[in-house]
Protein backbone atom coordinates (compact mmCIF):
# COMPACT_ATOMS: atom_id res chain seq x y z
CA UNK A 1 0.00 0.00 0.00
CA UNK A 2 2.82 2.39 0.79
CA UNK A 3 4.22 2.20 -2.72
CA UNK A 4 0.91 3.18 -4.34
CA UNK A 5 1.42 6.86 -3.55
CA UNK A 6 4.76 6.61 -5.35
CA UNK A 7 3.03 5.27 -8.46
CA UNK A 8 4.21 1.69 -7.96
CA UNK A 9 1.32 -0.75 -8.32
CA UNK A 10 3.14 -4.04 -8.85
CA UNK A 11 6.29 -5.71 -7.63
CA UNK A 12 8.25 -8.64 -8.97
CA UNK A 13 8.78 -9.79 -5.40
CA UNK A 14 7.26 -7.82 -2.54
CA UNK A 15 9.91 -9.03 -0.10
CA UNK A 16 12.53 -7.20 -2.17
CA UNK A 17 10.60 -3.90 -2.15
CA UNK A 18 11.94 -0.95 -0.22
CA UNK A 19 10.15 -0.71 3.14
CA UNK A 20 7.81 2.23 3.55
CA UNK A 21 7.45 3.81 6.98
CA UNK A 22 4.05 2.98 8.48
CA UNK A 23 3.19 0.57 5.69
CA UNK A 24 2.00 -2.22 7.98
CA UNK A 25 -0.53 0.07 9.67
CA UNK A 26 -1.60 1.44 6.30
CA UNK A 27 -2.05 -2.08 4.95
CA UNK A 28 -4.16 -3.18 7.90
CA UNK A 29 -6.26 -0.03 7.66
CA UNK A 30 -6.87 -0.68 3.95
CA UNK A 31 -7.72 -4.32 4.66
CA UNK A 32 -10.32 -3.45 7.29
CA UNK A 33 -11.69 -0.59 5.17
CA UNK A 34 -12.19 -3.05 2.31
CA UNK A 35 -14.10 -5.29 4.72
CA UNK A 36 -16.39 -2.42 5.64
CA UNK A 37 -16.99 -1.69 1.95
CA UNK A 38 -17.81 -5.35 1.26
CA UNK A 39 -20.22 -5.37 4.22
CA UNK A 40 -21.88 -2.28 2.75
CA UNK A 41 -22.17 -4.09 -0.59
CA UNK A 42 -23.95 -6.93 1.20
CA UNK A 43 -26.50 -4.47 2.60
CA UNK A 44 -26.80 -2.61 -0.71
CA UNK A 45 -27.56 -5.80 -2.63
CA UNK A 46 -29.74 -7.66 -0.10
CA UNK A 47 -31.14 -4.61 1.67
CA UNK A 48 -31.40 -3.54 5.27
CA UNK A 49 -34.20 -6.08 5.63
CA UNK A 50 -31.52 -8.77 5.49
CA UNK A 51 -29.85 -7.21 8.53
CA UNK A 52 -33.10 -7.50 10.48
CA UNK A 53 -33.55 -11.17 9.57
CA UNK A 54 -30.15 -12.45 8.37
CA UNK A 55 -29.62 -15.74 6.59
CA UNK A 56 -26.20 -17.26 5.90
CA UNK A 57 -26.49 -17.45 2.08
CA UNK A 58 -25.97 -13.76 1.20
CA UNK A 59 -23.13 -13.35 3.72
CA UNK A 60 -21.34 -16.45 2.43
CA UNK A 61 -21.83 -15.35 -1.18
CA UNK A 62 -20.24 -11.98 -0.42
CA UNK A 63 -17.44 -13.66 1.52
CA UNK A 64 -16.62 -16.00 -1.36
CA UNK A 65 -16.95 -13.19 -3.93
CA UNK A 66 -14.35 -11.14 -2.07
CA UNK A 67 -11.75 -13.72 -3.09
CA UNK A 68 -11.51 -11.76 -6.33
CA UNK A 69 -9.66 -8.96 -4.51
CA UNK A 70 -6.61 -10.97 -3.46
CA UNK A 71 -6.63 -13.17 -6.56
CA UNK A 72 -6.83 -10.27 -9.03
CA UNK A 73 -5.31 -7.31 -7.16
CA UNK A 74 -3.30 -8.09 -4.05
CA UNK A 75 -1.41 -11.23 -5.11
CA UNK A 76 -0.48 -9.94 -8.59
CA UNK A 77 0.58 -6.61 -7.06
CA UNK A 78 2.90 -8.39 -4.64
CA UNK A 79 4.49 -10.47 -7.39
CA UNK A 80 2.63 -13.71 -6.68
CA UNK A 81 0.70 -13.61 -9.95
CA UNK A 82 -3.02 -13.98 -10.55
CA UNK A 83 -4.48 -16.34 -7.95
CA UNK A 84 -1.00 -16.93 -6.51
CA UNK A 85 0.14 -18.82 -9.62
CA UNK A 86 3.78 -17.77 -9.11
CA UNK A 87 4.02 -19.06 -5.55
CA UNK A 88 5.75 -22.36 -4.72
CA UNK A 89 2.42 -24.02 -3.81
CA UNK A 90 -0.34 -22.05 -5.55
CA UNK A 91 -3.16 -24.40 -4.58
CA UNK A 92 -2.25 -24.12 -0.91
CA UNK A 93 -2.27 -20.31 -1.19
CA UNK A 94 -5.61 -20.40 -2.99
CA UNK A 95 -7.16 -22.68 -0.40
CA UNK A 96 -5.94 -20.49 2.46
CA UNK A 97 -7.38 -17.41 0.76
CA UNK A 98 -10.69 -19.18 0.19
CA UNK A 99 -10.88 -20.31 3.82
CA UNK A 100 -10.10 -16.79 5.03
CA UNK A 101 -12.80 -15.28 2.83
CA UNK A 102 -15.39 -17.89 3.79
CA UNK A 103 -14.53 -16.99 7.39
CA UNK A 104 -15.23 -13.36 6.50
CA UNK A 105 -18.66 -14.40 5.22
CA UNK A 106 -19.32 -16.31 8.43
CA UNK A 107 -18.27 -13.22 10.36
CA UNK A 108 -20.68 -11.07 8.35
CA UNK A 109 -23.51 -13.46 9.16
CA UNK A 110 -22.58 -13.73 12.85
CA UNK A 111 -22.35 -9.95 13.14
CA UNK A 112 -25.74 -9.58 11.51
CA UNK A 113 -27.24 -12.07 13.97
CA UNK A 114 -25.84 -10.05 16.88
CA UNK A 115 -27.06 -6.74 15.48
CA UNK A 116 -30.47 -8.19 14.56
CA UNK A 117 -30.98 -9.08 18.20
CA UNK A 118 -30.56 -5.43 19.23
CA UNK A 119 -31.99 -3.58 16.19
CA UNK A 120 -35.45 -2.08 16.63
CA UNK A 121 -38.27 -3.56 14.55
Amino acid sequence: MGHLRLGRFTHDNITAARPIRGEAALGWFAHYAAGVVFAAVLLAVWGIEWAHDPTPGPALRVGVATIAAPFLLLQPGMGAGIAARRTPRPNVSRLRSLIAHISFGIGLYASALIFASVLPG
